[in-house]
């Protein structure tokens, strides 16, 4: 049996390609383990990793074999279940945690699922969403609410566990009267902001080059907007006493964002870095007379998703999407790197 697939052949280093991935028939998918569970694809996010991976960013830390199916933000219904698999039945409406992991190594049974020592992730290093079917396991399943509907929240399970992970680490220590700054306002960003605000009463600001964006982060609750001109650390420092915020969640990772980042970051204040691709750089000395902290974000938990499934079902978290058609996947990956997608954009089979 064969199911359709949107399949990337090759490394695109400059993103110059018309067509980055290949629509065609692939075989599908097949139940190995007696945990293992098949979900049918009702949304698949595209994420600027998928990017990454397409640039060959990802090509030193795992093997691709190509053709690879992208796709680490997943949600669907229930099509086929393992022998051993009691949580979930067929046809029910499920999230998928990106990581798939036994549960059984210390980390898992700490709650650090993302530091499992055995591991797949579908989409990175296993075939992904960006097709009709999906091969998960049984433990990455959460059950949706009748309120929420796959396409709608498929985003969740990678973008807006992110954000909400660095946004719990932040609101652990906000307090009334303090600042927040937010860097990136689009996919990952306006999650950040919303779940921000509903764990926290700190001020939030947020910065970006983008017009679209910034519209964005108005609608999502941002009390501050700032346009990244080339002065965007002085307005925050004006906004912020020229103290600079008590926490910083950068959701862009490079270009000079990281510079700007710390800089407006409060003396003993937090900077949390989400998006990759720059280096963070500073002196020694400044480390220690400043006493900043820099704190990296990888993907939340299983327990995290839960939490943030909970706000959506609140209606506190509203996610912007904008829908393709997975046969139009190119189109999709095109405008995310163009910043024409406001929101996430979510292939639907």
């Amino acid at each position: 049996m064969t199911m359709k697939a949107a399949t990337l052949h090759g490394f695109d280093e400059e993103l110059k390609k018309e067509k980055f991935v290949v629509y065609e028939d692939v075989p599908d998918p097949k139940i190995i383990k007696p945990t293992d569970v098949i979900v049918k694809i009702g949304g698949a996010g595209v994420c600027r990793t998928d990017l990454h991976i397409i640039e060959g960013v990802w090509r030193d830390f795992v093997d691709l074999d190509f053709p690879h199916i992208m796709g680490h933000e997943n949600a669907g219904w229930v099509e086929e279940v393992g022998s051993g698999v009691e949580s979930v039945k067929v046809g029910d409406p499920v999230i998928c945690h990106p990581l798939v992991t036994s549960g059984h190594c210390l980390a898992c049974r700490r709650g650090e699922d993302m530091h499992a020592t055995e591991s797949s992730f579908p989409g990175i290093n296993a075939p992904g969403g960006y097709a009709d079917y999906l091969l998960t396991g049984e433990r990455c399943l959460i059950k949706l609410p009748t309120s929420l509907a796959p396409k709608d929240v498929a985003p969740y399970t990678d973008a807006g566990l992110t954000a909400y992970r660095a946004a719990k680490k932040a609101a652990s220590h906000l307090v009334p009267g303090q600042f927040a700054i937010i860097i990136g306002a689009g996919g990952l960003g306006h999650i950040g902001i919303q779940t921000l605000a509903a764990l926290s009463a700190a001020e939030i600001i947020v910065v970006d080059q983008s017009d679209l964006a910034l519209g964005l982060a108005k609608e999502s609750g941002a009390h501050h907007i700032i346009k990244a001109d080339g002065n965007e650390v002085a307005k925050a420092l004006e906004l912020t006493k020229e103290l600079g915020a008590e926490a910083v969640i950068d959701f862009v990772g490079e270009g000079n964002a990281i510079e700007n980042g710390l800089a407006m970051t409060k003396n003993a204040g937090y900077y949390y870095i989400v998006g990759y691709g720059g280096r963070v750089q500073i002196p020694a000395i400044d480390m220690i007379v400043s006493e900043k902290t820099i704190v990296g974000n990888l993907v939340g938990t299983y327990s995290e998703l839960v939490e943030l499934m909970a706000l959506a079902d609140r209606g506190l978290v509203n996610l912007a999407t904008k829908e393709y058609k997975l046969s139009d996947a190119n189109k999709a990956l095109h405008d995310l790197h163009d910043g024409s997608v406001k929101g996430r954009a979510v292939l639907i089979p």
